[in-house]
């Protein structure tokens, strides 16, 4: 890849850049492209369809292949199967990854993994069943293969299954001009590197050079002189969340991954960890919103099972709420206005409620917060609950008692609504940590306990204040 945007570069003189040509994007993939290849594929133009995304990053690619329906794919996939460039498969999601090794078969899946990283050669070997990982795997030199089959070992999620193997090492007696000699030596290295490992006669790591250092340092200096010697050690069996959260937190931009000996046996770069943040957030979302792992593009009939699972369960909570409201059946039928404000209160703790879900959801994520910080959380929910809901009731006390013409209707919606705010607040902060407390996940639940409480809460606060009050 390195040497593709060398070229783009060397183009130069007064022409435009691609980019900037009409029909293409700044980056990414532009809408006009997008269309002119279905249209290419539909019509049976396998060799327009393939000039139009010669010159594509592989990225871009993927994306293309992403948006297309599955019999498109599959005719692009056919029409570039002689030329398609294995760094495609490295950035494509899992569904459409999987379906697109099937089409290029074991033995181009191999020549792919063959010039893969070993991070992205490992994703793309999970891809395949037992069955088409064992293909693949006969038909690598015994040297990857044994690579890849100890990372295959490793655990799902884990360090060991982030990491690359590629990596430069070098002994502590060595100085800066041996190890520039060595990396000028044509050995073979990582297509992609921010620092050197200084390791021990064990293996293990006892220091880092960030490549700025390495080169501004004069070449007798011994590499002992220049390394840093505090640096993070990424155990092997480590999740992926810590990992990107380890990142985050102190900036990294690579980090030696150990065995648990401590043997260096490779190297965590922040290009994977990008990937890792942007899936993590991105599921949780999906699990706060209820829909699971789903895509706009995935298939209608996958998209509703992952949804109704959780409308099922609301529809329970649903007739929860709703048995509240029978039980105040002739205070409704007294006083009809409170079926007219009652969505309101119920619908404003919904609101306020997922606004702090939200927040201690990201907090969980992040490790900014945890089950320790229950109380100092729930205090400011509290404050924050009787401050909005001191303003927002006045407000809607005021409207609702002029438009019904009852004061005492404003007051007891304006009193209901304060109640069921601070509830909001109050469970927006509980239940998610306590549910991190406890082992699940809160993004995934929490909506559910959520919409049960303030819905609860708001109707009987509202019109249990109104029996008392109106009645």
């Amino acid at each position: 890849m390195a040497e593709d945007l060398r070229e783009r570069e060397d183009v130069g003189g007064d022409e435009p850049a691609e980019a900037t040509r009409p029909g293409r994007a700044l980056y990414g993939l532009s809408p006009e492209l997008e269309s002119a290849v279905a249209a290419a594929l539909e019509e049976g133009r396998a060799d327009t369809a393939r000039a139009l995304i010669a010159e594509l990053h592989p990225a871009d690619t993927a994306d293309l292949l992403h948006r297309l329906d599955s019999e498109p794919r599959a005719r692009l996939v056919e029409a570039v199967r002689d030329s398609f460039d294995p760094e495609v498969l490295a950035w494509l999601e899992e569904p459409e990854r999987e379906e697109i090794v099937r089409l290029l078969g074991p033995e181009r899946v191999a020549a792919a993994i063959a010039v893969l990283d070993t991070d992205d050669a490992l994703v793309l070997l999970e891809a395949l069943d037992e069955a088409g990982q064992r293909a693949v795997l006969r038909a690598l030199d015994a040297p990857d293969r044994a690579l890849l089959e100890q990372g295959l070992e490793f655990p799902e999620d884990s360090a060991g299954r982030l990491m690359q193997r590629e990596l430069v090492a070098v002994p502590p007696h060595w100085t800066v001009g041996q190890v520039i000699d060595y990396l000028r030596s044509g050995s073979i290295l990582p297509d992609a590197f921010y620092a050197i490992h200084v390791v021990d006669p064990r293996h293990r790591p006892i220091g880092t050079i960030p490549l700025a250092r390495l080169l501004r340092a004069s070449r007798p200096t011994n590499v002992t002189d220049v390394m840093e010697r505090e640096f993070h050690r990424i155990a092997v069996a480590t999740d992926q969340e810590e990992v990107a959260n380890l990142f985050r937190r102190y900036g990294l931009v690579s980090a030696p991954v150990v065995s648990e000996a401590g043997r260096l046996i490779g190297v965590i770069t922040v290009d994977d960890v990008v990937a890792i943040i942007s899936e993590e957030a991105e599921e949780d979302i999906l699990r706060l919103g209820g829909v699971g792992d789903t895509s706009v593009f995935r298939p209608v009939s996958e998209i509703a099972y992952a949804r109704i699972r959780w409308l099922a369960i609301n529809l329970v909570t649903a007739f929860l709420a709703a048995s509240v409201i029978g039980i105040f059946e002739k205070t409704i039928a007294s006083v009809v206005a409170l079926a007219v404000l009652m969505p309101i209160v119920a619908g404003m703790g919904g609101n306020a409620g997922t606004q702090a879900l939200t927040v201690v959801v990201r907090g969980i994520a992040v490790r900014e917060i945890g089950f320790g910080d229950l109380w100092r959380v729930l205090r400011k929910e509290v404050a924050v609950g009787l401050f909005n809901g001191a303003f927002l009731a006045t407000v809607t006390g005021l409207v609702a008692g002029i438009w019904f013409g009852q004061p005492l209707i404003g007051g007891v919606i304006g009193a209901a609504m304060v109640i069921n705010l601070v509830a909001a607040g109050v469970a927006g902060a509980l239940i998610p940590l306590t549910l991190e407390k406890l082992g699940f996940d809160p993004a995934v639940a929490s909506p559910v306990f959520l919409t049960t409480v303030t819905d609860v809460v708001g109707f009987f606060a509202f019109l249990g204040l109104a029996t008392i009050v109106l009645l």
